[in-house]
């Protein structure tokens, strides 16, 4: 794993659904949650998605930027936002190195095989820039939002 808890967290800059740059530097003195995610409009990512959707109005009263991150294209987020309502920013990663980077990508076991791959992860990254929260397996897409919300909340 590449990133610790206490320990600043990688620097970045992706591509967001209208090609725009965006880097962490772009929210210094801000929260960051960054959720990794293995593809657009699947089952598992749909329902994180949508969590977080609908956690959305709280996240923005505590001025938290949230940011989902998958290997596809501008056009495959522009569809999943519009389709399902996403305020927040995607980022396309196709070369997988901020993944790399954040531990989110690598071996993982699918249907009890071992295979190379997005690892669903979300990062918690303080107003400073440090790592605050690392969830570095999420089990439950579909339950996960909930718990980073019950974590910022807490703090």
């Amino acid at each position: 794993m590449s990133i610790q808890e206490g320990k600043a967290a990688p620097a970045f800059t992706l591509t967001d659904a209208e090609g725009k740059k965006v880097s962490l530097k772009d929210f210094k003195g801000k929260d960051v949650v960054v959720y990794f995610y293995p593809k657009d409009d699947t089952p598992g990512c749909t329902k994180e998605a949508c969590g977080f959707r609908d956690h959305w109005s709280v996240l923005q009263a505590r001025g938290v930027v949230l940011i989902g991150v998958s290997p596809d294209d501008a056009a495959s987020h522009t569809r999943f936002a519009g389709k399902y309502q996403l305020p927040f920013l995607l980022l396309s990663d196709p070369a997988r190195e901020m993944m790399a980077a954040y531990g989110a990508y690598g071996e993982k076991t699918m249907y009890g095989r071992k295979t190379m791959g997005v690892i669903r992860s979300t990062v918690w990254i303080d107003a400073t820039g440090k790592v605050k929260k690392h969830w570095a397996r999420v089990a439950k897409a579909e339950t996960h939002p909930e718990a980073v919300l019950a974590a910022l909340t807490a703090a």
